[in-house]
């Protein structure tokens, strides 16, 4: 029988997301830079960094701890015994390296995965073409990657997917049994009907606006199905690993109860609610501590990222695709 994913979280991921490529990458950028022709492939001197370096773990990069959490959920007993359920997927957490590196570069990033005792067996190597197409057969329930092009064509596909940004704090290691995700409410778990109102009319017209529709559930943004994957694989529960999830928003109150009804609606749980009403998010993500950040504003993605490690979701009305 051949090898299928079903039931698994799927999380594709680009090498320079999982790991530190700064360096490298500037290397990479400097041989495009030289390339006489535009698009023209000048990649050898970053090819022969990497093949230098093969034996040389590249550092854990922004969403490390994020995949490192997630597929502790493998390790965990009630995940290897089978006994009791033997139709349940022994793996619950599949992580696919989906890279615009070339294949001697993926050496590197499989060597480095080994080296860190993250089980990651299969990827694709693009040499420079994207990756995102790859996504489909996967079924893949979140994408992460630094290239936003990629991110936008992942999005447009239907598949949750955020642009990492390197220079983001790395995540504290103060919780190694808890995968903590948190998540900006409209335009990333939501639609964005609410943000557009408040982009259009203002203020006062979005809170009326969500005051006047609090018992409406908002429909569902780009993020809902891993939100939702995410509690599939809480609720399989484990003695090891758990998650903690959380919804910081700008909104605040009258505005909140419309996020509070449509997650019931939705039959989905948050363990923490911030509406911060237009505050900073950097420093109560600070306190959160979380694996990951998600946010369709740059301007929240920036406060963010320098306190914990962060992605832009390039969707809704803030992200207009201009050609």
């Amino acid at each position: 029988m051949a090898a299928n994913l079903d039931g698994q979280l799927v999380v594709a991921i680009s090498s320079r997301a999982l790991f530190d490529f700064e360096e490298e990458n500037l290397v990479f950028e400097a041989g495009l830079a030289q390339a006489p022709v535009p698009g023209a492939k000048k990649d050898a001197a970053y090819m022969k960094l990497q093949l230098d370096r093969l034996d040389v773990p590249a550092k854990p990069g922004v969403a490390f701890s994020l995949i490192k959490k997630l597929l502790a959920f493998n390790d965990a007993p009630e995940a290897l015994d089978q006994s009791t359920s033997p139709a349940a997927p022994s793996q619950r957490v599949e992580v696919v390296i989906l890279s615009r590196n070339d294949p001697v570069s993926g050496m590197r990033v499989f060597r480095s995965a080994k080296h860190y005792g993250l089980k990651i067996e299969r990827g694709t190597f693009n040499r420079g073409e994207a990756p995102w197409r790859y996504l489909k057969p996967l079924h893949a329930n979140l994408f992460l990657s630094t290239h936003l092009s990629d991110v936008r064509e992942a999005l447009a596909a239907g598949v949750p997917a955020a642009q990492v940004y390197p220079h983001s704090m790395r995540a504290s290691d103060a919780h190694p049994h808890e995968v903590r995700i948190a998540f900006d409410g409209d335009a990333v778990l939501f639609s964005d009907e609410a943000e557009r109102v408040f982009q259009l009319q203002g203020l006062s017209a979005f809170q009326q606006h969500e005051s006047d529709k609090a018992a409406q559930p908002l429909l569902a943004g780009p993020f809902k199905p891993l939100l939702e994957a995410l509690q599939r694989l809480q609720q399989a529960g484990t003695s090891r690993m758990r998650i903690r999830t959380a919804l910081v928003t700008a909104r605040s109150a009258p505005a909140h109860e419309r996020a509070i009804r449509t997650l019931m609606d939705w039959n989905i749980e948050v363990d923490e609610a911030m509406f911060l009403g237009g505050l900073a998010k950097g420093e109560f993500l600070r306190e959160f501590e979380p694996d990951f950040f998600f946010d369709d504003q740059t301007g929240h993605v920036d406060s963010a990222a320098r306190h914990v490690p962060s992605g832009h979701v390039a969707s809704g009305v803030s992200n207009p695709l201009i050609r």
